[in-house]
């Protein structure tokens, strides 16, 4: 057994993409997701369930590390983790937050000696942080809160500035590493007003909705523009292969969550126009 926790879950399609590979795989294995109230109640259950790898999200990426027997030399530099190993009852550590951006964005860019803005300074912001860097990029992160910032700043050695500073930046690439925008707040953006020729690409670590409000904005200011579901392949990729040892099948992986996401995206688009006709039709 496999398992996603974090809280909320709901919106994942963990589930669906990992069952998908297993079944592809040959693998008798399932993967489930759990809504938990804190990072105890999931190493709990990891031990209890004898849950063989999860998988982390938000909010328990930075504070469940330490509650680990081992963390991967990477993770612990990121200080955040997002998948966990269970060997015989010892919990491992790991980041594949980092693997899935960077593949992501090389498919797309050259990064060494790239300027690259990070919208935020969580668990999700500190994997784009160090990924950027190790591959040669020059990142500069952007955010709201101040104390977190100046820690990310000092753990991985990167610049960290109030987010209304942005206005003023230009970047080969923006990166937003914030949940601003994920589902079921489609239509949020962590930033208003692109201006063309500020950025030439940017890219959304959400994945669910594939297109993002910030997404439509960057394309219609003439960005180029990178989704999250190549960054959330790649991760969950990596974590099939530190859980079994086997390569996973990406392109298969790929296909099952984008096609549910178009899927979600039409639903999305027929229920908005319903209540619209309900609004004219009651005016």
């Amino acid at each position: 057994m496999f398992a996603l926790f974090g809280n909320p879950v709901a919106q994942s399609r963990s589930p669906l993409m990992h069952n998908a590979a297993y079944r592809a795989m040959g693998l008798p294995a399932r993967y489930e997701a759990f809504q938990v109230k804190n990072p105890n109640e999931a190493v709990r259950m990891i031990r209890e369930e004898n849950i063989r790898g999860a998988s982390v999200t938000i909010p328990f990426k930075t504070t469940l590390i330490t509650l680990l027997d081992e963390v991967d030399e990477d993770a612990r530099i990121i200080g955040a983790v997002n998948t966990i190993r269970n060997l015989g009852g010892r919990l491992e550590g790991f980041n594949t937050d980092w693997i899935g951006l960077t593949r992501s964005l090389a498919g797309r860019m050259e990064i060494k000696g790239k300027r690259f803005a990070v919208l935020g300074a969580g668990g999700a912001a500190r994997a784009a942080v160090f990924g950027i860097a190790r591959e040669g990029g020059i990142p500069v992160v952007f955010c709201r809160n101040q104390e977190t910032g100046k820690t990310l700043s000092r753990d991985l050695g990167c610049p960290a500035l109030p987010l209304s500073r942005l206005d003023a930046v230009t970047a080969h690439c923006l990166v937003n590493a914030t949940p601003v925008g994920m589902a079921p707040g489609v239509g949020e953006t962590p930033l208003t007003g692109i201006g063309p020729g500020r950025f030439d690409w940017v890219m959304d670590m959400i994945y669910n909705p594939l297109r993002t409000k910030l997404l439509e904005d960057a394309a219609a200011a003439g960005c180029g523009v990178i989704s999250g579901l190549s960054m959330f392949v790649h991760q969950g990729a990596e974590q099939i292969r530190i859980w079994t040892g086997m390569e996973p099948p990406v392109d298969i992986m790929t296909h099952t969550v984008r096609e549910d996401l178009i899927r979600r995206s039409k639903m999305r688009s027929v229920k908005e126009k319903k209540n619209r006709d309900k609004g004219y039709a009651e005016y």
